[in-house]
């Protein structure tokens, strides 16, 4: 479990210099400092990356090819933890000793919604459904015109599951693509649509 520096302190209070403690700690290698103020011990192999996500920068969620590969909409297992931010103004990355982390920031308009809330290893963590983790890959592309395109991306580049594909709901797309108010999120909808349509 990730601890912040306060609570670390607080538990080797029994220490003359508990700040001189973990700093042995980290010497010996017993101790990981995830990043500045937050640790984890050495030994501990049921801490949550998705969880720890969230800690490491926030506000934040986890979205993009994270998220599509968490609900196997794509193939790749994907290296590293995306997520998505808001009321920043640029993307962030952090390299940590237990992986690397990067935050794509997003309209403050679309944040909130569809997001839920799922547990690994007992721990709790924020993750966007599916239809919002394509919205907001959809929003970080540039140069897509036209519906060849969209399939172009969605099913060679992204190699996204056909199936999956057919099992997102429709009317959250439709209440979603509007906040993003990118022409090719649209466009992303009018594709399925047309798709679903064709059979």
């Amino acid at each position: 479990m990730i601890k912040p520096h306060v609570l670390l302190v607080d538990e080797l209070r029994k220490y003359a210099s508990p700040k001189a403690k973990i700093t042995r700690l980290l010497q010996k290698r017993e101790l990981i400092q995830v990043k500045r103020g937050l640790f984890l011990a050495a030994d501990d192999s049921d801490y949550s990356l998705m969880s720890i996500s969230s800690i490491v920068y926030g506000p934040s969620y986890v979205s993009f090819a994270s998220a599509l590969s968490y609900y196997g909409f794509i193939p790749e297992r994907v290296a590293g933890i995306t997520c998505a931010t808001y009321g920043k103004n640029k993307n962030r990355e952090f390299h940590t000793p237990v992986a690397d982390f990067y935050y794509y920031y997003l309209p403050g308009a679309v944040y909130p919604y569809e997001v839920v809330i799922r547990e690994e290893n007992g721990q709790n963590f924020l993750i966007a459904t599916p239809e919002k983790a394509i919205c907001d890959s959809l929003y970080k592309i540039k140069g897509i015109n036209n519906l060849e395109e969209i399939a172009e991306l969605i099913l060679s580049d992204w190699r996204i599951d056909q199936e999956a594909l057919d099992s997102l709901n429709k009317d959250v797309l439709d209440f979603l693509v509007p906040l993003y108010r990118r022409r090719i999120c649209g466009l992303f909808l009018k594709w399925l649509t047309k798709r679903r349509k064709n059979g």
